[in-house]
This record gives C-alpha cells, sequence and structure tokens, in this order.
C-alpha cells in the first residue's frame, strides 16, 4: 500500500511544478529521486499503525480510525516542515535562489500530495485489505518469527539503552555539545565550492602560437594536437576552429581552438576515461608541444554563464596606466600566483607586445593630391584585406561578392605602393605616396572591465582544493604583488560564486531554515518546549552529512547545502514521531519517563521503515555515474550520511531531549514531572 504513494505523488509533481515555471532540469529531477524515499514515509507510518492495532485485537475498520487519530498530527506536522524548510530560500536572489527554489518547489509538491494521501487514500486501503495474521507456516514462517524475535530484542534493547541514557541525561547533554562542536569543525574543515565540476561529455582545447604566428604554422601545429586527440582513450570526436580563441573570444593567426566530443558514458568506465582523467592526460601530452602552449579545460557548470570551468580572475589597472603598467602587473601578478599550491594551469589572454604593422596616413598629402581620405581608407581595407559588395542569385541560390588582393600581393606590408586611388581629377595616385609604413608592437586587444582596461587570468584549483580556495589564493597572491594602482574582480562562474559567497549566506539559511520548523512545530503543538525536544537532536544528523562529505573527499556546495536543509526536516520527522506520541501520553497523565519510553518503543519500528526506506531510495544517487553525476554524488552522499546519523545514533538521544526538555519546562511551570526512575528492563506492550 505505502507504494501507491510514489505514482500519485510524484506524477502530480511534475504536473503542478510547471505551473510555477519550471522544468524537468537537473535540480527537479534531483528533487523527484529524492521524494521517492519522502512520499512513502507518511503511508508507511500510517499504515503500520493500523496493522499495530489490528495485531492488538480491533477490527481493520477501527484499527484504522484509532490510528488516524493517533497518527494525524504527526503526518501533518512532518508534510508541513519537509515543504517548509525550504521557505527562506525563496528570498535568496541570483543563481543560487533559483537553484534552491526549483529543488524547494518540487519537494514540497510532492510532500504535500504525499500527506494529502496518507491522510484520505492509505487509511481506505488498510482497513479494506489489511486482515489479522495468521501464523504463516513453512520457511517463509521460519523467517518471519526469526525476524520478529530478532526485533523484539532489538527493541527491547533500544529501549533499555534509552532509559540508560536519560538516567544519565547530564553526559547525554555534553555527548550533544560535543558533536555540534565537531560538526561546526568539520564544517569549516570542508573545502567549499559554488558548484562542482561536472563531465559533461566534452571538453575544450586552446592552442597559442607565439604572437604573429601564421595560419600556416597554427595549421601545422593544430594537426599534432589532433593527433594527441585521436590517441587519447574516451575521446571520440573532435572538431578545430583556427584562428579563434574561445577563451578571448578574438580572432587571430595564432589561436586555435579544439571542440573535443567524449565517448557515451557507458562506455567510459576506468577513472583514466572519466573527464577529469582525460583532461589530465591531454595536458601532460599538450605540455610537450614544442610549437606553443596547449593545454585543455572544462566547460562551465552551467551554460551560458562564461565560456570555460576553473577560476576566471580579472587583473584592472585602475589608474588608468598605459598597457605596458598593465602587462608588467600581470607578469608580476601570474609569477606569484604560480607559486601557490592551490592553483594550477594559469594562463591570460592579455598579449601586449604583438608584431604589427601600423600604417600612418599622411593627411596633408592626400588633401595636396585632391585625394579623398575615405577612398584611401576603403582601398586599403579592400586590397589588404577585403570588403562586401553585394548578393546576386545564380542556381537558385544567394551568393555573396567580395573584393580582395590576390595573396601574393597581400604578404609585404609594402605592396601597397601597388594600389592606387584617383584624385580629383581621375589622375591614379599610388597609396605609397599617401601613407608612411612602420612595423611596431602592441596589444592584440584590449579588454575592458567595468570601465577598466583588463587582463582576463583563467586557471583552476590543483587537485585537493576547492575553487573557493583557488580564489584565496588568487587574491593572497594579488595582495602580495600588486600596486594599489590595480584591483580584481570575478568573470563567470568565478563571480556568480562570489556573488553568492557575498550574498545570503549557507549558515543564515540553515538558521532560518531551523526558525521556520521551530516556529511552526510551536504553532502546530501550541508550545514552545516541544520544538526544542524535537530540534536538539539535529547536530548529529549534520555532523553525519559533514563526515560523510569528508570520507568521500567532496566539498560543501550548493547540493551539499540544499543537503543540509532537507536534513533538518528529515531529522525532525524522525523526532516528531516520537515526541508527539510521549508528548500526547504525558498530558493523559502517564509519568514522564513511561511516557517517552513508551513513545520510543511503539515509533521505533516506524522510524526505522521510513528512515531506511528512504536511505535505499537515496543509494543511486550516492553512486551515480553520468551525466550530472557529480550533483547527484554530492546530494545523495549528505542526505545519506545525515539520514544514517539520525537513524543509528540520534534515535537514542530524541528520548533524552524531550526528557529534560519537558522536565525543565515543568519546572519554570511550577508543575510536577513526576521524576520515577526508568525500568531496567521494559517488556514490549
Amino acid at each position: 500500500m505505502p507504494v501507491v504513494a510514489i505514482p500519485l505523488s510524484l506524477v502530480g509533481a511534475v504536473f503542478l511544478i510547471q505551473a510555477f515555471g519550471f522544468t524537468l532540469n537537473l535540480l527537479t529531477l534531483l528533487a523527484i529521486v529524492l521524494s521517492v524515499g519522502l512520499v512513502v514515509d507518511d503511508a508507511i507510518v500510517v499504515v503500520e499503525a493500523v496493522e499495530h492495532h489490528i495485531a492488538a485485537g480491533l477490527s481493520p475498520r477501527d484499527a484504522a480510525f484509532k490510528a488516524m487519530e493517533e497518527v494525524s498530527a504527526p503526518v501533518v506536522a512532518v508534510a508541513l516542515i519537509l515543504a517548509a524548510v525550504f521557505l527562506p530560500t525563496a528570498f535568496i536572489p541570483g543563481i543560487t535562489g533559483r537553484l534552491y527554489q526549483q529543488f524547494a518547489v518540487t519537494i514540497a509538491v510532492s510532500v504535500v500530495l504525499s500527506a494529502i494521501n496518507a491522510l484520505s487514500l492509505s487509511p481506505a486501503l488498510a482497513a479494506l485489505l489489511l486482515r489479522p495474521r495468521r501464523e504463516a507456516r513453512g520457511p517463509l514462517g521460519l523467517f518471519f518469527r526469526g525476524f520478529n524475535r530478532a526485533f523484539g530484542a532489538t527493541t527491547n534493547g533500544y529501549i533499555r539503552f534509552s532509559a540508560l541514557l536519560i538516567r544519565r541525561s547530564v553526559l547525554s547533554l555534553v555527548f550533544l555539545a560535543v558533536v555540534a562542536v565537531g560538526a561546526v569543525f568539520l564544517a569549516g574543515r570542508l573545502p567549499s565550492s559554488f558548484l562542482p565540476q561536472e563531465d559533461q561529455g566534452y571538453a575544450f582545447v586552446a592552442m597559442q602560437l607565439p604572437n604573429a604566428a601564421s595560419l600556416q604554422r597554427t595549421d601545422a601545429a593544430a594537426r599534432k594536437v589532433e593527433a594527441i586527440l585521436a590517441g587519447t582513450p574516451g575521446v571520440q570526436a573532435y572538431t578545430s576552429v583556427l584562428g579563434f580563441s574561445l577563451l578571448s573570444q578574438v580572432q587571430a593567426t595564432y589561436n586555435a581552438f579544439f571542440f573535443v566530443t567524449l565517448k557515451p558514458w557507458g562506455e567510459r568506465r576506468t577513472p583514466e576515461e572519466r573527464s577529469e582523467g582525460i583532461q589530465a592526460h591531454l595536458n601532460r601530452a599538450l605540455s610537450t608541444l614544442s610549437e606553443g602552449i596547449a593545454f585543455s579545460f572544462p566547460p562551465p557548470a552551467i551554460l551560458g554563464i562564461g565560456t570555460s570551468g576553473g577560476v576566471t580572475f580579472i587583473l584592472q589597472d585602475r589608474a588608468g596606466r598605459d598597457v605596458k603598467f598593465l602587462a608588467d602587473n600581470t607578469e608580476r601578478f601570474l609569477a606569484a600566483a604560480r607559486r601557490r599550491p592551490e592553483l594550477v594551469g594559469l594562463t591570460t589572454t592579455l598579449l601586449a607586445s604583438v608584431p604589427q604593422v601600423f600604417v600612418d596616413v599622411d593627411r596633408a598629402r592626400v588633401l595636396a593630391q585632391g585625394v579623398s581620405l575615405s577612398d584611401v581608407y576603403s582601398t586599403m581595407q579592400a586590397f589588404m584585406g577585403g570588403a562586401f559588395v553585394n548578393y546576386f542569385n545564380r542556381f537558385g541560390r544567394q551568393w555573396q561578392v567580395y573584393v580582395q588582393a590576390e595573396g601574393d600581393y597581400r604578404t609585404r606590408a609594402e605592396n601597397v605602393g601597388q594600389f592606387y586611388v584617383t584624385n580629383a581629377t581621375g589622375t591614379p595616385v599610388p597609396l605609397s605616396a599617401l601613407t608612411r609604413i612602420e612595423a611596431q608592437t602592441g596589444p592584440e586587444f584590449t579588454m575592458r572591465y567595468n570601465g577598466y582596461r583588463s587582463a582576463q587570468i583563467n586557471g583552476a584549483a590543483a587537485p585537493g582544493y576547492s575553487s573557493a580556495q583557488a580564489m584565496r589564493a588568487l587574491e593572497a597572491a594579488f595582495a602580495e604583488s600588486m600596486p594599489p594602482e590595480m584591483g580584481f574582480g570575478y568573470l563567470g562562474m568565478s563571480f556568480q560564486e562570489q556573488q553568492a559567497a557575498r550574498g545570503v549566506s549557507a549558515m543564515t539559511i540553515f538558521g532560518l531554515s531551523l526558525l521556520v520548523v521551530f516556529l511552526i512545530l510551536a504553532a502546530q503543538y501550541e508550545s514552545w518546549s516541544l520544538p526544542f525536544s524535537v530540534l536538539l537532536t539535529l547536530p548529529v544528523a549534520v555532523l553525519g552529512a559533514f563526515l560523510a562529505l569528508w570520507l568521500r573527499a567532496m566539498e560543501n556546495d550548493v547540493y551539499a547545502q540544499i543537503g543540509l536543509v532537507m536534513i533538518i526536516g528529515l531529522s525532525a520527522k524522525n523526532a516528531i514521531l516520537i515526541v508527539e506520541y510521549a508528548k500526547t501520553d504525558y498530558e493523559h497523565g502517564r509519568p514522564l519517563v513511561e511516557a517517552t519510553l513508551g513513545g520510543a518503543r511503539v515509533r521505533f519500528r516506524p522510524i526505522l521503515m521510513t528512515s531506511f526506506a528512504f536511505i535505499m531510495g537515496v543509494i543511486p544517487l550516492a553512486v551515480a555515474s553520468g551525466a550530472a553525476s557529480a550533483a547527484r554524488r554530492i546530494l545523495g552522499t549528505t542526505v545519506i550520511g545525515g539520514m544514517l546519523a539520525s537513524t543509528v545514533v540520534a534515535i537514542f538521544l530524541i528520548p533524552v531531549t524531550f526528557y529534560v526538555v519537558e522536565r525543565l519546562a515543568a519546572r519554570a511551570a511550577g508543575r510536577s514531572h513526576e521524576p520515577h526512575a526508568p525500568p531496567e528492563a521494559p517488556e514490549r506492550a
């Protein structure tokens, strides 16, 4: 019966997220995968409660009514918390906010539909389909009896240990404090970044020859690069573009760009055939190229934001000095940055001393000869470069007409004397009589960033370092090597990462999500103390999430932060199931310790069932491969680590926190909390 909730909730979610203007993209699909484990939780709680009362002797119909009286409140509470825990993310600006929002809306819609199903369809199906158990026979019956005996022993052991922790509540709270400190410490040790670098099935290669090298030399060097690409495992195809630089977006004869298509993910099984391994192999092979500099780099994590992955740093001349000043400081900065162990592959698109031919038009002579100045420039453009004339139609197609001198006449600048313009009297005048040719050096192009002349520097984080650490290393190199006239900025994905870091921090999001959960619980149960009982064990889940990321050498990025926010709701769900039952018993006059352990006993099975059902549903994310696998692995690892810690460790501390909080609340209100000693070995009800 719980399986029925999956298609009902997920299909409904797919239809409803369209109303919010979202598509089936990576974020919404990740949320749908996680929802598979979430939407069955409410139905499991309902069905297990009905089964419990049927085993106690009630009819299926009466058992369904009795179960709904008990579990309606926690089902609604869990749904509200999981739907509202992402509410603060709706106010986050920029790309980070959009990432959170698409995930949050999908989860919220799925959970709300799941709660509606659990409050309506699940009890009806349970009343119709569930019947009192009959003693199973044969191997299956033997297995069930053995499993029930083992689970009963586990439950009794859980209750005994919980009772011990209640007696040692001070030590339990000290342990919680140590866990909280450990979570904060581990969070500071984890490298942080914005988005993970994905294996997108393709990569880029850039090549640059010495300044002003001819296109023929570039073509010859490109063929060597193509031979390297052809011999690289995992490469399926490649496309060469000569005379263009993707990083600077400039056309120059000594630049080349290669679009490398990798084989399908299913055919690339070894680490050397994954995107990182292929790029490492290419960079080693390309470093031996004697004709120029060539290197491989990944595409940006989000298409359209920048032209490359890694770090894009902008060095600015804020004093308005000449190009030489910027070039000298760029070289000084690169020398300092290359000494940093956090950085690899640093290059710049600034070319400050490219050999050039300067043609100076003598305007006085042009006027003296009676020649139109515009004719001089248009003639030089047409013959030395090329000029568009018009279109014409032939053979059912439209053709373009260009005028240009033959190649042999454009190889030397001195050949300009072979081109003529006519003066006002119709006399041809050679261009050599009107111009002066001078060989000099200068920048290939000038980049302006925020109005300042700038140099773009591309690089990547060294293995074992994150993009945030790489950017801090660049800023440290800038501080130690640059004069006050220089400034810096970021471009592309690096700019977005800086904007995210300067905006609403992950700690703020986490704190606001906690506040929302606290207020919802306080409003629903009309108690300021009960939310503390639910949330005090949250550091255990957070520590489990950070520990899982650390063990798998992953970074604390946006996807990990989304997982942490989700863990707030998931961890609260386990606590609500115990605390809500114990609170009801306690308010009906049962002693505090007995009510606490009674809630722990009754809710132990559904907590394990829902938690491990969710964990099993998330395992495919944690071991994902293929497109966008890095995001899936990070999110899956975060959630699984947090849920394992919450299920295996925090479940023992939930009774302690409820007992301590209620005892303190009773003392503050001047009531008696009836401090009964916990039983040594309570029997299963």
